[in-house]
């Protein structure tokens, strides 16, 4: 007889499995989240899904047809979902009328689905045709994955990740103003796959003036980012064609949640990262440290501007994830708040 704490520990590891999968597409499904699937059929095979890009099937379907391309049956087999399974018609049917369609007996979920075209439709439907729904398995896990995703379904602005490359002494560039290269190539690299990653990536018109960056994904596999400047870029600046906007920064992330950009990847300089930083807007900073000393003051910092006046003022955050990068170390830092809900809609 099988235990309540043995099914856990074997419902969480196989997650973490769907989770695995949902990272290999990280790349080519936004603005659709990415999602891995793994589907155990009551004999103990099993076969896995991920989300295909846009227009393609989603995890669920992908699982399902290898499945039945290999003969197995589907009835009364277990899924594991990363997210809950879609209930509405958009460029593909519903994953849970598949779901249901192939007579699975036992939905395993990570996290329910915040948009609000599911928002637990999913889950009801299972429950209604009588399969068997858990919510809420390796939930903590999922809810990272998909951060950039659960952001901009819940407030409409895209994850704002702010990318800083910086010297052990926090120096961002020589008093000459020169930067390159701060970090080796293994860190540069790990840069471009997080640009990769990002639907936009922006920086201020100083930026663009003093260093013309392309801002292209070259070190790395995945698209370009839309390409975002703060301000007006010079008619020749290599980042053309680019979206130029200004103004306040909240109507700034507006207009570009408004055009399905997921997660923006924020280049700088240090005035633009100061200006996000002070205003609260920055969901993750990622920091490549380099193991070099300016050995000064009079190099140019992470931020432009006034800091805290005392320790009383200072901002706090958590380190989420420490990485080496050959010579370099990646530091990603979050901000002190509560993390997103685990636990299904009611």
């Amino acid at each position: 007889m099988t235990s309540t704490v043995e099914t856990v520990s074997a419902d969480h590891r196989e997650m973490l499995r769907a989770v695995e999968l949902a990272a290999g597409v990280r790349t080519t499904t936004s603005p659709n989240p990415w999602v891995g699937c793994l589907l155990v059929t009551t004999g103990g095979r099993r076969f896995e899904g991920a989300t295909c890009p846009p227009g393609g099937p989603h995890a669920e379907a992908v699982a399902l047809a290898a499945a039945r391309e290999a003969g197995a049956d589907p009835r009364g087999a277990t899924a594991y979902v990363t997210l809950e399974p879609c209930s509405h018609h958009g460029r593909t049917p519903p994953c849970a009328d598949a779901l249901i369609s192939a007579g699975v007996g036992r939905v395993v979920v990570g996290l329910a689905d915040p948009d609000v075209q599911v928002a637990g439709r999913g889950l009801a439907a299972l429950r209604a045709a009588g399969i068997d729904v858990e919510v809420g398995v390796a939930a903590a896990v999922v809810a990272e994955q998909l951060a950039p995703y659960i952001t901009h379904r819940r407030t409409g602005r895209p994850y704002v990740v702010l990318k800083l490359a910086a010297s052990l002494d926090g120096r961002t560039a020589a008093p000459d103003g020169t930067s390159r290269w701060i970090t080796g190539p293994e860190a540069r690299a790990d840069a471009h796959r997080l640009r990769a990653e990002s639907d936009a990536v922006l920086v201020g018109a100083g930026t663009v003036r003093a260093d013309d960056p392309a801002l292209t994904v070259r070190d790395a596999t995945g698209r370009d980012p839309l390409r975002v400047v703060l301000g007006t870029a010079p008619p020749e600046a290599r980042v053309h064609p680019c979206l130029e906007l200004s103004g306040d920064l909240g109507e700034v992330l507006d207009e570009l949640g408004g055009r399905g950009i997921l997660q923006l990847m924020v280049e700088g300089g240090a005035t633009v990262a100061a200006a996000f930083h002070r205003s609260g807007l920055v969901d993750r900073y990622v920091v490549y440290l380099a193991p070099v000393l300016l050995g000064g003051d009079d190099a140019t910092g992470l931020f432009t501007g006034r800091g805290a006046a005392t320790m009383t003022d200072v901002w706090r955050g958590r380190i989420a994830a420490t990485t080496r990068l050959g010579d370099d170390l990646r530091v990603d830092l979050l901000p002190l708040q509560p993390a997103p809900s685990a636990k299904e809609s009611p």
